[in-house]
């Protein structure tokens, strides 16, 4: 690994990168065909929050945050702060004051391939953190990493100036050539289940807005009544 801090790498339009996480996670991952998703490890901190922002991508060594106070400087306002570790940690390498340092600089959150602590705090002061664990297990200040390189998390590999989304539901990547398909496809499918969700309302069945039920003979499915199941038996 080579042992670098790339400084101002472009990234995605910062308002942008909001609209999408207003969207949500579950929502622009459907919409792009179920890419991007960083896998369910990845939970909040704290639940409610929501986010969509730019990536500051940094990679450490497991059990030490020296790279994380080397990024923080590289981070302005609209941007996620995303750490990956080179091999599996669950250390609580992110905390409270790193929170405080990144709030200053307009940071939108961080998501954290390790272990997250200071929850409380965190919630307290509204700062948005997801992570692969909750732990109070410290870390030291030790070995070098890089910040703006290409991370891999949950699968996906995240480049810095890509957006970042997370929610309740987790966490996922929106290459930064591709904000604007993810923006349309996005708000067409929340055209879509609002017109659903009237028809729902209004009584209709999934089995027929979907076109489900002509199907059913072709998966095998059978309507009897409970008497004739009783007596089949």
């Amino acid at each position: 690994m080579r042992n670098v801090v790339v400084t101002d790498p472009p990234r995605a339009d910062a308002e942008d990168a909001a609209r999408l996480g207003e969207l949500g996670v579950a929502t622009v991952h459907e919409a792009l065909g179920r890419v991007g998703y960083l896998g369910p490890e990845l939970r909040p901190a704290w639940p409610g929050a929501r986010i969509g922002g730019t990536a500051v991508t940094v990679l450490c060594w497991p059990g030490d945050n020296l790279m994380i106070h080397v990024a923080v400087e590289q981070c302005r306002p609209g941007d996620v702060l995303v750490v990956a570790t080179n091999s599996p940690s669950t250390d609580g390498l992110f905390g409270e004051l790193f929170a405080t340092a990144l709030a200053h600089r307009g940071v939108r959150g961080v998501i954290l391939g390790c272990g997250v602590r200071d929850v409380a705090e965190l919630q307290e002061m509204g700062f948005p953190a997801w992570s692969r664990a909750v732990s109070a297990q410290g870390s030291v200040k030790a070995t070098a990493g890089a910040v703006n390189v290409p991370i891999v998390l949950g699968g996906q590999t995240i480049h810095p100036g890509d957006v970042v989304l997370a929610d309740d539901d987790g966490v996922m990547v929106v290459p930064r050539a591709d904000v604007p398909r993810a923006l349309t496809a996005g708000q067409a499918r929340i055209d879509k289940e609002a017109a659903s969700r009237a028809a729902f309302q209004q009584g209709e069945l999934g089995l027929d807005r979907y076109g489900l039920r002509d199907q059913l003979a072709g998966f095998g499915i059978e309507y009897v009544s409970y008497e004739e199941h009783v007596g089949g038996q």
